[in-house]
């Protein structure tokens, strides 16, 4: 399979808002899009997203994971961003509408197909820098998609980031490009000198998230992870994870970590990345100044798989 989201589906789905108002809802072919360069998106960055996944069962059916969930948090994103909040309807349908026509697609699992509704601002005004965009386009594409990480199932190392922020703190729940822009250099930079795989942002030694998944930290006994304060992106992965974790008998606990209390934990724990990329990807090595940190020997963890084949089985 190419590599993850770099293959679409021939069909997508958009919507145009202008005149306070959406028109018709156009399935179409999957091709370039032609906006004014003066337009507001490319110069305010007036633009957010969603990623979710729809999975074919053993049967052939085809079923979209937490669409709600998804759909909410876009229209969160949207009015952070002061962008027009697409009503949930419309994206409800938009989503199912363009699923059910490229259901062919759609791959067996552990494959899926890959949704990404984008919002973008299109007012043509290079001098709204301090004006929301009152015209809008809304599209979905579809990828059919494999393992997110290129070597499969495998423990993770991470280099752990305690100056840098992965986003400014009023943005860490929007789900926007900006974020995973700031994120990039920090990732970039120490993918060359430590080939990790992700950054885990830590500012000030408060343990966040990486720049493209939550972070929780497992034992037998608990599953801990960063408070939903505005700073880290509401996952819906991780709500899912931490809702099967509490009724299976783990204490879950949303709070402040510090980067000393990680390490202490991970002494005789596991740590884990969640979301609809990765699922839920275990951490072999934690990365701190020159020292690395194993978290459970550094293999993946008996309740990191635990936790991930009960998702999955769903």
């Amino acid at each position: 399979m190419a590599a993850f989201g770099s293959h679409f589906a021939s069909l997508m789905i958009a919507s145009h808002y202008g005149d306070n108002s959406w028109t018709p809802i156009e399935l179409m072919q999957t091709s370039e899009l032609s906006f004014h360069p003066g337009a507001h998106v490319l110069h305010y960055s007036s633009t957010c997203f969603e990623g979710l996944k729809a999975y074919r069962h053993d049967d052939g059916s085809v079923h979209i994971f937490r669409l709600d969930r998804h759909v909410k948090r876009m229209q969160n994103s949207a009015a952070s961003l002061c962008l027009p909040v697409p009503p949930v309807e419309m994206l409800d349908e938009m989503m199912r509408r363009l699923v059910e026509a490229v259901r062919d697609d759609v791959p067996h699992y552990p494959s899926s197909l890959y949704l990404r509704p984008v919002l973008l601002g299109l007012d043509a005004n290079i001098g709204s820098a301090a004006k929301p965009s009152h015209e809008a386009l809304l599209y979905i594409v579809a990828s059919p998609v494999g393992d997110y990480f290129e070597a499969g199932e495998r423990p993770l190392r991470l280099w752990i980031e305690e100056h840098a922020m992965r986003t400014t703190p009023q943005f860490g729940e929007v789900k926007t490009g900006g974020n995973y822009a700031s994120a990039l250099q920090h990732f970039m930079r120490a993918k060359k000198k430590y080939a990790v795989d992700q950054v885990l942002f830590c500012p000030g030694g408060d343990v966040q998230e990486t720049g493209a998944a939550n972070f929780l930290l497992i034992n037998n006994d608990c599953v801990l992870t960063k408070r939903l304060d505005g700073s880290i992106l509401p996952g819906i992965t991780r709500a899912s994870l931490l809702q099967l974790a509490a009724t299976s008998g783990y204490r879950v606990e949303e709070r402040d970590i510090t980067v000393e209390e990680m390490l202490q934990f991970v002494e005789n724990g596991e740590a884990a990345l969640s979301g609809t990329a990765a699922m839920l990807a275990g951490v072999g090595e934690l990365l701190r100044g020159d020292e690395v940190h194993k978290v459970n020997g550094g293999e993946i963890g008996d309740n990191t798989r635990r936790l991930r084949r009960m998702l999955a089985d769903i």
